[in-house]
């Protein structure tokens, strides 16, 4: 028995030390990286002032620049470069080894100073060139998203009126060059809304005799409508429900585009306006989108629930949710609820009830 135990012993010590060779091949492949080159594409990342080694190759990892923040500083720790890591700037690429990296960070920042540019689901062209302006954008935002040669409008079903690109200027977080113009903003809001729009199913709304436009522009609607994104595709499904019935949409929203005023309430000559944006008075939908929706709210619009839904209303204490009626009767009941919170709470708007 003593051989055969030597032998086990021999085996138990050849399956350790393997063990430990594939355990150092794999740390030192995570370290040195040896299948990987310079990489490929363009990723900016901007290595904020006083970052550790970890800390940055953490960074480096979120955005998809090296495979591992821990073997991106310890790379960083053998090549005794640790200190000499920089701040700012830099145009790195995707899938890097961690020695092209560590020597991308080790020179000065590559890229000029950025500004992060964040445009919110919902506001139009005017509102948005508001914001644009107090966050650095350089130009005449309205002016430069008044056309572009970067997107036609009629080739997503808007008629030849079509006066503007509203509707198409995609809500996100931008980041550009400081001192970036109007221009190079709306060029990229197309381009990112087309990307959205590509995986945008629109077969049950081309059933309907709905073309992209008429998408956008319900999705316009229903973005200034809907407080809960749960409440979307029912809001959507109100507006189907109306359009097959011949019915108005009957939306202040529209209305509030057309005269400019989402804050104050509507005057009654306001409400009773001929404008082809009143949709109290018009079937139909409006004739464009009054506002810039985000992607959920035209997958809603592409895609609603099927309901017998035809109105809805801000439900009382309902913190932004909607209470939805098939009939009118049960519509006025929840108006009545409404009224007699707000009574209740001395004339306070009853959405939010403490």
């Amino acid at each position: 028995p003593r051989p055969r135990r030597r032998r086990g012993l021999r085996r138990a010590a050849l399956a350790l030390l393997l063990l430990v060779v594939l355990a150092a091949a794999y740390v030192a492949n995570g370290i040195y990286t040896p299948l990987k080159g310079d990489g490929s594409g363009r990723v900016v990342v901007e290595v904020p002032p006083g970052s550790s080694a970890r800390g940055i190759g953490d960074l480096l990892a979120r955005r998809g620049v090296v495979g591992s923040g821990l073997f991106f500083s310890l790379r960083a720790g053998i090549a005794g470069k640790r200190d000499q890591l920089r701040s700012g700037n830099f145009a790195l690429k995707r899938d890097m080894s961690n020695g092209a990296a560590l020597a991308a960070l080790t020179r000065a920042p590559s890229v000029a100073p950025t500004i992060r540019v964040t445009l919110p689901e919902g506001p139009g062209r005017a509102q948005f060139a508001q914001r644009v302006r107090a966050q650095g954008v350089t130009g005449d935002y309205v002016a430069a998203s008044q056309h572009s040669a970067d997107l036609n409008p009629r080739a997503y079903g808007a008629p030849k009126r079509t006066r503007s690109l509203e509707g198409f200027l995609f809500p996100a977080t931008y980041e550009l060059r400081r001192g970036a113009s109007a221009a190079t903003l709306v060029h990229e809001q197309l381009k990112a809304f087309r990307r959205a729009m590509a995986g945008v199913d629109l077969r049950r709304a081309h059933k309907k005799n709905l073309t992209a436009y008429d998408v956008l522009t319900l999705a316009s609607i229903i973005e200034r409508e809907v407080f809960l994104p749960r409440d979307r595709r029912r809001v959507a499904a109100v507006f189907y429900n109306r359009l097959k019935a011949g019915v108005p949409l009957g939306s202040d929203a529209t209305t509030r585009y057309a005269v400019n005023n989402f804050k104050r309430p509507l005057r009654v000559s306001q409400i009773n306006s001929d404008s082809p944006y009143n949709t109290r008075k018009h079937t139909g939908l409006p004739p464009g989108p009054i506002g810039n929706p985000g992607l959920g709210s035209i997958q809603a619009a592409a895609n609603p629930l099927v309901t017998k839904d035809f109105f809805f209303i801000v439900k009382a204490c309902g913190n932004g949710a909607l209470s939805f009626a098939a009939t009118d009767a049960g519509f006025q009941k929840l108006v009545a609820a409404y009224n007699a919170k707000r009574a209740q709470l001395g004339g306070k708007d009853p959405s939010r009830c403490p």
